[in-house]
């Protein structure tokens, strides 16, 4: 999986006083207090500041120098970053003030502007400590807002505050919400005082970055941190209209995702997140508390994502999407738990969850979510704890010991599991597929089965940057990948290909990857430019023909298994939402019809997910997970992105409304009215119309 890159993009620090001779240490923890980075920053006699900044998680992360220097409002004057991402493109980023005009350079990215006022510079791939001079700056000028470069304005409000110590040392912090930047608030520990610092970045369940020594102090800041999330994530749950009442679709066009063909016009009769009726237009008269006129368009089963990894912030993407139902393939447990229960009891706006227990092997490498494990009797446990929460698959990924692999994957099956993942290292594929895999997820981990040898670790930047060298010269018609073929469809095994997010193998800098060319647009402006950056280290254009020529042989890869009768689902791991509508493009790529693509994203979904018995179709007395499109996604894919309303969860939404939340720019703006019916009662079901509302 991708892991979430800390910098500005991402995250948002605070003010660190530029005062002589000082330096800040601060420690970045994954899991149950594992270090996996640090930040340095140093302020030197002339008030020149420097960053060291380092994150390694999962065999992979970045590294950074910042030179950074400030004119007297405390504005970025002078920038210089040298580096490499988190899958090893070169970092070489800077930016100047001259004058009334301002210029930088991101690779291919140069641009120069007029600068009549002081402004803070976004960086693509700056560390966390770049927000704390916006923090300084707004302190400095007692606002709490400021204009950024190349666009857009930061906000800043506190929320909480909170007493810490360290020893016999203590001191009041403070939480602080930013916005303007990406698509969500970003949460922040700042100490107080005339000049206020970073104290502390913490992704609940997943990563916190603290000033050295307060560590002991996190879980308590977590939890204040966690409610200030929750009282902004509930308004944002009230967005969807409730559907109370029997509701009635009129004039709908269906897809079956089992025959592939589009019904007569048709009315879909829904009650308490149910299909109850699918009747021929206008031949059912039953009274109805809400009446929806699809107006002929086609209504689509609701799209299974089946490969992400939630967090509290992505529901509304995903179902903005047309995500609706979302396999998790791998979190932190009581995060994942706490988030089904905050959608269960209509706190949390996101896709009803199908967890996947994450099981990994101790090693250096770890991805610590879910449990990491020694031995076979702390797996047997694992898997009893996700079998007894009701988690219908396991996921196993690349530091598992492979000594204990076959009796692993007999154990998970014997509690009723599926059992997937990545190939643990120093394996192949088909050493997986004989252990018994039901599945294996991205096609870079099917590719490396032709090019590891005994000793190649793939837990290291080898299993991306191998394919990306060495399929261009791979012969899809020869013996070996043809045996490997059969050896998938004899054993069954679905494959989750991923293709939207290796797109990366071949991405250049400042070109936009092919998924989200047609969406690039509508994201907010920072998003735009980090969508346009390299991820691997492609030197030449030599380098990227051989990369491009690879993955369009992943891409045929996958065609070739399709028609060969082994089943694929539609994962992303990338942007949540919008990945899912290009990884079906790729697939209509691959050779797939629109309307098989789109059956890949509901039928599928549902069977590989083990809720067949109730999604996945529209249906009666199954769940009333509906999109209702502009355009027709049966015959062009890409009006899959046209969706004017979403249903799941006994609930309506438009993707329009949710978008705007988040700084997007909405794709469709043909309104769909939903028509309210009550009796002189008030209770839904009457004949008499008190009024209608327009979902846009």
């Amino acid at each position: 999986m991708k892991i979430k890159q800390l910098s500005l993009l991402t995250l948002l620090a605070v003010a660190t006083a530029v005062s002589a001779q000082q330096q800040y240490a601060y420690t970045i923890l994954v899991d149950k207090g594992v270090k996996a980075g640090e930040q340095i920053v140093k302020v030197n006699d002339d008030g020149d500041i420097s960053v060291r900044y380092i994150f390694k998680d999962n065999g992979r992360g970045p590294e950074l120098d910042e030179k950074i220097s400030l004119n007297k409002e405390g504005f970025i004057q002078d920038y210089q970053a040298k580096g490499n991402t988190t899958f090893g493109s070169v970092i070489n980023e800077s930016f100047k003030v001259q004058g009334h005009s301002a210029s930088w350079s991101t690779g291919q990215e140069q641009t120069k502007a007029d600068y009549p006022q002081n402004a803070l510079y976004l960086p693509v791939d700056g560390s966390p400590y770049l927000s704390s001079i916006a923090i300084a700056a707004m302190a400095k000028s007692g606002k709490n807002s400021l204009p950024l470069l190349p666009s857009g304005t930061l906000t800043q409000q506190v929320v909480s505050e909170l007493l810490v110590d360290n020893g016999g040392e203590k001191q009041q912090v403070q939480l602080l919400v930013h916005t303007g930047v990406g698509f969500e608030p970003n949460f922040i520990w700042a100490t107080q005082g005339e000049h206020p610092r970073l104290f502390a970045y913490l992704i609940p369940g997943y990563l916190s970055l603290i000033e050295e020594g307060w560590q002991h102090n996190i879980e308590a800041m977590l939890d204040l941190q966690q409610k200030a999330e929750t009282q902004l994530l509930q308004k944002l749950a009230l967005l969807p209209k409730k559907l109370n009442g029997l509701t009635v679709i009129r004039n709908a066009r269906i897809f079956d995702s089992s025959t592939l063909k589009l019904s007569a016009p048709s009315d879909i009769y829904l009650l308490r997140g149910k299909i109850t009726q699918i009747v021929p237009t206008a031949t059912l008269q039953s009274p109805v508390a809400h009446e929806i006129d699809a107006a002929n368009r086609i209504v689509l089963p609701g799209l299974f994502d089946m490969h992400g990894h939630l967090s509290r912030w992505e529901g509304p993407l995903h179902l903005a999407a047309g995500v609706t139902t979302l396999r998790d393939m791998g979190n932190d447990n009581a995060t994942l738990q706490q988030m089904m229960d905050e959608i269960d009891h209509d706190q949390l706006l996101a896709p009803t969850i199908v967890p996947t227990g994450f099981l990994e092997g101790e090693s250096a490498f770890s991805a610590r979510n879910g449990f990491v494990i020694k031995d076979l009797s702390e797996a047997k446990n694992a898997i009893d704890w996700y079998a007894a929460h009701g988690y219908p698959q396991l996921k196993i990924y690349n530091s598992f010991p492979k000594d204990i692999l076959k009796d692993t994957v007999a154990y998970a099956h014997s509690r009723g599991l599926r059992v997937s993942g990545h190939v643990p290292a120093f394996l192949k594929a088909e050493d997986a597929i004989k252990a018994g895999f039901d599945e294996i997820q991205h096609i870079n981990q099917l590719m490396l089965n032709f090019l590891v040898k005994a000793d190649t670790d793939t837990r290291t930047l080898d299993r991306f940057y191998l394919p990306a060298k060495q399929v261009a010269d791979l012969d899809l018609q020869g013996k070996a990948v043809q045996d490997f073929i059969r050896l998938l469809k004899n054993h069954n095994v679905t494959v989750d290909p991923t293709l939207a997010t290796f797109d990366f193998l071949k991405k250049t800098d400042g070109t936009v990857g092919e998924p989200w060319r047609a969406i690039v647009s509508h994201l907010p402006p920072d998003i735009q430019r980090s969508y346009a950056r390299a991820e691997l280290d492609i030197p030449d254009q030599a380098t990227a023909a051989r990369y491009a020529k690879s993955y369009a042989k992943m891409v045929e890869f996958v065609g070739m298994m399709y028609k060969a009768g082994i089943p694929l689902v539609a994962g992303t791991d990338e942007l949540a939402g919008f990945t899912l509508q290009g990884e079906l493009e790729l697939l209509v790529k691959a050779g797939l019809t629109p309307a098989e693509a789109l059956q890949v994203a509901t039928l599928n979904g549902a069977r590989y997910s083990k809720v067949e018995h109730h999604k996945g179709l529209i249906k009666v007395g199954f769940d009333a997970d509906l999109l209702l499109v502009d355009g027709d996604p049966t015959q062009n894919i890409a009006d899959i992105r046209k969706l004017a309303l979403v249903i799941t969860q006994g609930k309506a939404m438009v993707p329009a409304d949710l978008y705007q939340q988040l700084g997007v720019t909405p794709f469709v703006k043909n309104k769909v009215t939903i028509r309210d019916f009550v009796t002189e009662q008030g209770q839904g079901g009457g004949k008499t119309s008190k009024g209608h509302r327009h979902l846009h």
